[in-house]
């Protein structure tokens, strides 16, 4: 199984040597990276004030009611919905869906897909270490089974923050922070928001975990858009680019096979596997860069 998989990369690699997809890829890059504007000034004020006011409410929540405060009753309100909506919302804030679904813009927009890549890796490593570095209690080693609702594995450990609430407010956050329509601002909050709540619909994270699970995403979202400014080289060097396309890649297929525990959200993610590997394949092997119109202030040379 091994000589087969190692000839078939061997043969994959020769064939892409051997047509002009390198090429094709690298004017794409190029021809694309314009496309999508550098982060808004009103972006980063949307993001100033989503940290802002998502810190003030989780230190009041901490102080006067504890760290577990709200759980209870939230998830007993959670309850009335079915239970599929929470698997289905609180999977979008897998870190492997969101890699997936960036499979739909990564070649169209490099620009955004390095700032999602940078903002995601100061996430991941500002979530992390907190994790291990409280290591709290999740609401399935506190509470006893019948006293709340759970939706899908029980996991106990290493709850502060929420880590799906981090990927959410990222992935929200940099869209956020690259778009001009307040519109498409107040959706990808809403579901940010929404992705948050369901941690605490299935069960398996205090509402301060989600507060600020939320809070660290917009504030890697808006770091990473900045360093993503400030450092743009990487996103239009192939090497670099292809290097996290096969992760995406990877990550797509994953979702084909692994539901994360969450068997009523399997079809869904199933679906965004799909789509995700469809559009990368549309976009990397099938289609080509459009030639640049001449801008009517510039004149082709000669």
């Amino acid at each position: 199984m091994s000589k087969r998989l190692s000839h078939l990369i061997v043969r994959t690699r020769h064939w892409i040597d051997r047509s002009d997809l390198p090429s094709r890829w690298r004017a794409r890059l190029t021809q694309d990276a314009d496309s999508v504007p550098l982060a808004q000034a009103s972006g980063e004020r949307w993001l100033g004030r989503w940290a802002g006011i998502a810190t003030l409410m989780g230190l009041c929540l901490y102080l006067i009611c504890g760290y577990h405060a709200g759980f209870l009753r939230l998830n007993a309100l959670a309850a009335d919905y079915p239970s599929w909506v929470w698997a289905c919302l609180t999977v979008l804030g897998d870190e492997r869906v969101a890699f997936a679904l960036t499979l739909f813009f990564s070649l169209r927009h490099p620009r955004l897909f390095w700032a999602l890549i940078l903002s995601a890796l100061l996430a991941i490593a500002a979530s992390r270490g907190l994790k291990e570095l409280f290591d709290a209690a999740r609401p399935p080693a506190v509470l006893a089974a019948d006293a709340f609702n759970l939706i899908g594995p029980a996991r106990e450990r290493v709850s502060f923050p929420s880590g799906h609430s981090v990927t959410a407010a990222v992935f929200c956050g940099v869209l956020i922070l690259h778009t001009r329509w307040i519109e498409w601002r107040l959706l990808l909050l809403l579901i940010a928001i929404l992705v948050g709540a369901s941690r605490v619909a299935v069960g398996v994270h205090w509402p301060l975990d989600v507060i600020a699970g939320l809070t660290l995403g917009a504030l890697a979202a808006w770091l990473g858009g900045r360093l993503a400014v400030r450092w743009p080289g990487p996103a239009t060097r192939l090497s670099v680019h292809l290097t996290f396309v096969a992760l995406a890649v990877l990550a797509a297929f994953s979702l084909l096979f692994d539901d994360g525990g969450y068997a009523q959200a399997a079809l869904m993610q199933r679906l965004l596997g799909l789509g995700a590997l469809a559009s990368a394949v549309w976009w990397y092997l099938v289609a080509k860069p459009v030639p640049m119109e001449t801008s009517p202030g510039r004149s082709n040379p000669s």
